[in-house]
């Protein structure tokens, strides 16, 4: 566990550094893309990904599941053994590069082709210098954003094929190979090809661009859509389409004018032209599979076309079934369900493109017990969440609305999903809500985890439209100034995941996370300490009485004290190292461990016998410890059986607290919340270094919480 504190240390270094951005990209697994294609080189051999097989478990794990139907007889060959001539990429990339295959990743492909659109973006996923000619070794690179950051992906060229087909995605071009090596390194991000069947095209436009996503519900589409869509291709914004389905049967399933259900489509254009003594609005939409083309007004052989000018009609490259067709915006509306935007930067999420937006970003999780509380529906637990504060300071500049409010919006995004699908895993249902805080004893407040009360009693100002299993959930939002609090959460209390928060905000603002800061309030013993007899001394054994006098209590689910608790309430007030209590030692721990007593029978407010692990997290802070979501981890981690915390596990959690306290205090000669030890002094008693930020974590040690 230290080592991943020192790892997440490493990061957050290189993260400050601009390691993760576009032109400094994290090595995806580690691997050096230069380093290992030069060894290539200089060994003469081609590349075999030792992380990524060229073997059926990369493929999937239902359908395409080592031995099932679909991966009988599959043989992994490179290009050069598919063609005598192969090209990364011939005469340009382009939509038609793109043609789907035995995959039903069309959300993703659909993102592809938009991105085909804009040579500078697509080099971003796509870096420029690959070749099958010039210094070819069997390895190539593609480079996404995840969660926050941009990684490199090293891949063989080793495809699956059957027949001597390539199985999945393929260019027009039989020769041409940088779609099908795209689509294998994003597999390899997600763990197998399988993981991509079924998607949301925002999922691709986003891993694509590092931009943020909006949903328009084409039933409801606001009245400047056209425009919207306009100024979106201008700005060289990602955008995809779809048609909804009602129920599996309907998946693809192929309507009259040939257009497909449940299938992600790319927009590619808009264009205006002169019909019959009038403008008509059309627009462009291209299907992933290189075919089956709407066939109703404007496509491809309509008679529309016939009554244009020769030359309009010539520069709208009229191409016969191609996967790609024209449509009238109208008949688009009515046709299509729901289109997706990918806005590509903070900046061009403002309508004029003249606001700057400000970008904030959290990394959050959810873990069962402590911070995945579920949604509203779940009171008692909601507000162990984790909680984020928003301070708007600036209104909009807006001139012609009268109303005084600040735009911002908040996207939240569950992180590796895919990744968990061989496992049984999938999306969770995940949205948020925000409160205004308005109350004299909430503003400004800073290290403070809201409670329950403030939940009961306050309603959300305003929420995420709905909560739905999609990788991210994203609103645009307009609220007056003031403080607001956004509390992210799945629908179901108890479901672990970690997530990306983002709040984009056109004006100035302030963003924290809400966490309460570590403290403790602990007795005075040094009076009483100092006039200890040790005439009288008693060790772990004196406490079977004690676990007599606890097993008293019928109400308490305990067997009493474990020998690790009895030797645990020792340590904690043995200062001689003599390993016994002497009487008035005695007396303290007893007097503490009936005070704690009290404090779990208040707290076990079902008065079930045992705790819960968010009542345990309020008794904990009423025994006058105060903690943040990290350490409310670990001690759920440690002392919950079953998501229940028992009297024994208790007060032991209880008295490794206060020796970690006491023994940091002592260390902290200054006060300053941080302490220092020489050699001489690491060991038990002496073991809270790094107690400002976490607990130790020495093996070693008999006094940590882990």
């Amino acid at each position: 566990m230290s080592g991943g504190i020192s790892a997440s240390i490493a990061t957050s270094r290189l993260r400050a550094e601009g390691m993760g951005s576009n032109d400094h990209a994290v090595p995806f697994l580690n691997q050096d893309y230069e380093a290992l294609r030069q060894q290539c080189l200089e060994t003469g051999c081609l590349f075999q990904d030792p992380s990524f097989l060229a073997e059926p478990p990369s493929l999937g794990f239902k359908e395409l599941a080592p031995y099932s139907a679909k991966t009988r007889d599959v043989e992994w060959m490179r290009p050069t053994e598919l063609t005598d001539d192969p090209q990364f990429i011939l005469g340009g990339a382009t939509r038609t590069d793109i043609c789907q295959g035995a995959l039903g990743d069309c959300w993703l492909l659909a993102a592809i082709a938009s991105l085909t659109l804009n040579e500078r973006l697509l080099h971003r996923v796509v870096p420029h210098g690959q070749s099958f000619q010039e210094d070819y070794a069997g390895i190539f690179h593609f480079q996404f954003w995840q969660f926050g950051e941009w990684v490199d992906v090293v891949i063989d060229d080793r495809l699956p094929t059957k027949n001597g087909e390539l199985m999945f995605v393929h260019s027009a071009e039989g020769n041409e190979f940088w779609s099908a090596l795209l689509e294998k390194a994003y597999s390899k991000l997600n763990g197998s090809y399988e993981a991509l069947s079924g998607g949301s095209t925002t999922e691709g436009f986003e891993d694509f661009t590092g931009g943020v996503s909006e949903m328009y519900d084409l039933r409801k589409a606001p009245r400047d859509l056209y425009r919207i869509i306009s100024k979106a291709l201008d700005r060289g914004s990602l955008l995809g389409c779809s048609i909804d389905i009602t129920s599996a049967f309907d998946m693809e399933s192929v309507t009259f004018k040939k257009l497909v259900k449940g299938h992600a489509y790319s927009v590619t254009g808009l264009k205006q032209v002169d019909y019959q003594g009038q403008v008509e609005r059309l627009i462009r939409v291209r299907n992933p599979w290189g075919q089956v083309e709407w066939t109703g007004a404007w496509s491809d052989n309509s008679p529309e076309w016939d009554e244009l000018d020769p030359t309009e009609r010539e520069d709208l490259h009229l191409q016969m079934e191609d996967g790609e067709f024209w449509m009238s915006f109208q008949e688009f509306l009515r046709q299509f369900s729901r289109l997706e935007i990918c806005n590509l930067t903070a900046d061009a999420l403002s309508e004029d493109g003249l606001s700057h937006w400000n970008t904030i970003k959290f990394h959050g999780m959810w873990r069962r017990g402590s911070t995945a509380g579920g949604c509203r529906n779940h009171p008692n637990t909601f507000w162990i969440n984790p909680q984020y504060k928003i301070t708007l300071l600036e209104e909009d500049d807006d001139p012609e609305d009268d109303e005084v409010a600040c735009s911002f919006l908040v996207a939240l995004m569950q992180k590796d999903r895919r990744r968990y699908r061989g496992q049984g895993q999938d999306m969770h249902t995940i949205g948020f809500a925000i409160y205004e805080v308005r109350d004299k004893q909430y503003r400004g407040c800073q290290n403070v985890h809201l409670k329950k009360d403030f939940f009961l009693t306050h309603s959300s100002c305003a929420r995420s439209e709905t909560f739905i299993n999609l990788r991210e959930v994203s609103n645009r939002l307009s609220l007056p100034p003031g403080e607001y609090l956004i509390v992210p959460s799945t629908f179901e209390s108890g479901q672990e995941a970690d997530f990306v928060l983002r709040v984009f905000t056109e004006k100035q603002s302030e963003t924290e996370e809400l966490d309460d800061i570590i403290s403790a309030d602990l007795e005075d013993e040094v009076g009483f300490l100092n006039t200890c007899s040790h005439s009288l001394s008693f060790g772990p054994e004196i406490f079977e009485c004690l676990a007599g006098c606890v097993l008293s209590d019928k109400d308490l689910k305990t067997d009493g004290f474990s020998m690790e608790s009895c030797r645990t309430m020792v340590n904690l007030m043995d200062k001689d190292g003599s390993a016994r209590l002497g009487l008035i030692e005695f007396q303290i721990l007893w007097n503490k461990i009936r005070k704690w007593l009290v404090i779990y029978r208040e707290y076990d407010m079902d008065k079930s016998g045992s705790m819960s692990s968010y009542e345990m997290r309020l008794a904990v802070e009423s025994a006058g410890f105060k903690l943040n979501n990290r350490l409310n981890q670990v001690l759920v981690a440690r002392y919950a059986e079953n998501e229940a915390i028992d009297f024994d596990n208790f007060i032991c959690c209880l008295v490794k607290l206060e020796a970690m306290f006491r023994s940091f205090q002592q260390l902290d000669k200054e006060g300053e919340g941080v302490a220092e030890m020489n050699i001489t002094e690491v060991g038990p008693g002496n073991h809270s270094l790094h107690f400002n930020k976490l607990p130790c974590l020495s093996a070693a040690c008999g006094l940590c919480v882990v």
